[in-house]
């Protein structure tokens, strides 16, 4: 039962951190996989591995891992560079998939067509303990700490999250930003000096599960409750990942059905997923509102009914 941590060394955002990460104590060389994937070993539980890739480019690298090693792997975390037009310095978390798209679109970066990978339970409880070391870093208030919305590959099979470095080449290989990282995941799985964080049970108390439905890319709604109530998250499907045409003059004649576009196969995909991470959770729909039209939102809200998908407000969260 084992974490995988992956890395490339084509990035510093990504490499950085893999570096901070190997001068902790207790590494060991490991086996190199088919490709000169390197990897390293840490106790019982924890893998590093350094390709030389771009970081979405190495499809099915957990199951690559247990046919090589004979190794369960229970979660993936891949460290990455963020870009974003902004230019705004970032450390951020999210999941992975395409949900939306179908065969024969294009995927400008990895992936494959109507797949999203697993959302690994720790995002939610990692988020804020990530602004908890960013601050004791003296990060805050230069870099901002968020969650973005489900996008991108590679293709894995197991929970998954990327945590990223952004947004521009002066922040990707900022040296304290590697180091606050590096000290999310060795502390986040318990290798610190306290127990790991975000493991998530079926027998844990708190059962809710947020499934972010709209809004923009860096989920400002969804956010609004997950920092402040620490909520488990599985996707977070922005208004981009949830194509509908537009019915024109007959909106008040629609139906679910009628109203073409992915954005029912991208619900649904992403809710399955979400309920294959958290075994035993109440997963709840979080509409982000204002960022429908009215005609969205009925259609939207009549088929997570359809699907038995609950409806969450803010208070059923806490």
């Amino acid at each position: 039962m084992v974490t995988l941590v992956v890395a490339t060394t084509c990035d510093p955002a990504s490499i950085n951190p893999a570096k901070a990460l190997l001068a902790m104590p207790g590494w060991q060389p490991g086996p190199t996989l088919e490709g000169g994937i390197r990897s390293f070993k840490n106790g019982g539980s924890l893998r590093l591995l350094e390709q030389e890739k771009f970081i979405i480019e190495e499809d099915d690298l957990d199951l690559r891992w247990e046919a090589a090693t004979g190794e369960t792997v229970v979660e993936v975390i891949f460290l990455s560079r963020h870009a974003a037009v902004s230019n705004r310095p970032a450390l951020t978390i999210h999941p992975i998939g395409v949900p939306h798209l179908k065969d024969g679109d294009v995927l400008p970066q990895g992936g494959k067509p109507g797949w999203a990978a697993p959302p690994c339970p720790r995002m939610g409880p990692w988020l804020l303990l990530l602004k908890k070391i960013a601050e004791s870093h003296n990060l805050l208030p230069e870099f901002e700490i968020t969650l973005e919305a489900t996008h991108h590959g590679p293709v894995t099979t197991k929970p998954t999250m990327f945590i990223e470095i952004g947004s521009t080449e002066d922040y990707w290989g900022r040296q304290d930003a590697a180091r606050v990282v590096a000290q999310l995941v060795w502390e986040g799985l318990g290798l610190g000096e306290g127990a790991a964080t975000g493991t998530w049970s079926s027998a844990t108390e708190k059962k809710k599960v947020l499934l972010g439905i709209g809004g923009g890319h860096y989920v400002p709604r969804h956010m609004d409750i997950i920092m402040k109530d620490g909520t488990w998250v599985g996707h977070l499907i922005s208004g981009y990942s949830l194509p509908m045409e537009d019915p024109g003059q007959l909106k008040e004649k629609t139906t679910t059905d009628s109203i073409g576009g992915t954005w029912k196969q991208a619900i649904k995909v992403a809710f399955d997923a979400t309920k294959a991470a958290f075994p035993g959770g109440e997963i709840l729909a979080h509409l982000d509102h204002k960022s429908f039209k009215g005609w969205q939102k009925n259609a939207i809200t009549d088929f997570l009914g359809q699907q038995g998908i609950k409806v969450g407000k803010p208070a059923d969260f806490h």
